[in-house]
């Protein structure tokens, strides 16, 4: 079966946003931090773009969470929004707490941690690189991400 892993784009932030998710997630990076200026044909660029992430992925349980920078000079554009969020499927409700206190630290918490009406302990929010998150406990779902 095919397999998703969240790709994310950053506006320079790229490194910074990856090492906090390492920060609460652990791991370490697959690859280490491919920078732009590490590319062939990139002389032209000025040293903020060729500091920014070319690519980086952080393994968590058994999914990549993956990233790169834009880039301005090729005319990209950030523009952050909430039409996707990366959904977290813990283990426990003490990982769910970890995790959503972790990562919500300097955001902005949409919903807190709760039991939920359809069963679950859930909460979701925007964390301080922009980024929506959910996470979601379910004891009973059968689903095990």
């Amino acid at each position: 079966m095919a397999k998703l892993n969240p790709y994310l784009n950053f506006d320079g932030k790229a490194e910074e946003a990856f090492r906090f998710y390492q920060s609460v997630f652990g791991g370490e990076f697959i690859g280490g931090v491919m920078k732009m200026g590490n590319a062939p044909g990139t002389e032209h660029l000025s040293e903020d773009e060729k500091n920014r992430v070319m690519h980086i992925a952080l393994p968590i349980g058994k999914d990549l969470l993956m990233a790169s920078d834009i880039m301005p000079s090729m005319g990209q554009n950030l523009n952050q929004g909430n039409g996707n969020y990366i959904s977290v499927f813990p283990d426990s409700r003490d990982e769910a707490d970890r995790i959503f206190n972790g990562l919500s630290a300097g955001g902005e918490v949409e919903m807190p941690m709760e039991d939920q009406f359809w069963g679950d302990y859930f909460g979701s929010f925007r964390d301080k690189f922009g980024v929506y998150w959910m996470v979601n406990y379910s004891q009973d779902s059968g689903y095990e991400g």
